[in-house]
């Protein structure tokens, strides 16, 4: 007779526990992000962005109705797990120089991140035949960068802090000071992202300008 086996040793049988939708769209999302920086957002076909993230072209097709909306989806994933990273409280313990550093060193740690650099990119090589692609990144990252900003430039107004005409247009200029030259030197000339000594120094540098300025006036 077969010797029985202790209730250790039994094992459960039957499916392995499936994966939420949600976490297979996060394994889709990186899989994508691969591809379509190596290979381009064109070149880059939903059968090999299944194959990917080891999974079937109509489980793809499920969670996402086509590779526009994929892309979509994974801009706004990626910059909202970034932006929810950007503190921008206005706390009354700071003077304004250190608390607009603290701002503007928020907004560039989103602006000059690797993998958002990496997008911008892309965009730009996608951008003449889908533009939908570059209104998708701008208003899941720069217009949403700009209005926190925006906004926390408003709370040191109504603080008697500074005086702002037009918050937004003051936030837009902010960041331009910040982020547009870096992410232009590291997208057209291929020169390495500032390091973080660098960031903090410009960060100075602007908040010193926006403050005070460098006019010299006579004495």
């Amino acid at each position: 007779m077969a010797q029985e086996k202790s209730s250790g040793e039994c094992r459960p049988r039957g499916r392995p526990q499936l994966r939420s939708d949600e976490e297979t769209k996060q394994i889709v999302f990186d899989a994508a992000r691969h591809a379509f920086a190596v290979d381009g957002y064109a070149a880059t076909s939903t059968e090999e962005l299944a194959r990917r993230a080891g999974i079937s072209t109509k489980t793809l097709y499920r969670l996402f109705p086509g590779k526009a909306a994929l892309f979509e989806g994974m801009v706004a994933d990626r910059l909202t797990r970034l932006l929810s990273d950007v503190n921008l409280k206005a706390t009354d313990d700071l003077d304004i120089e250190k608390g607009l550093r603290a701002a503007l060193l928020a907004c560039a740690d989103l602006a000059l991140d690797p993998e958002v650099v990496a997008l911008q990119r892309i965009i730009l090589q996608e951008s003449a035949e889908f533009p939908e692609l570059a209104a998708t990144f701008y208003e899941n990252g720069i217009a949403r960068t700009a209005a926190a900003l925006a906004g926390w430039l408003r709370v040191q107004v109504g603080r008697k802090r500074i005086a702002v005409d037009d918050a937004e247009e003051a936030a837009g200029i902010l960041i331009g000071m910040i982020a547009s030259a870096p992410q232009r030197a590291a997208i057209f000339g291929s020169v390495p992202l500032p390091s973080r000594k660098q960031i903090e120094r410009r960060v100075s540098i602007c908040a010193a300008l926006f403050l005070d300025g460098c006019r010299v006036t006579s004495k």
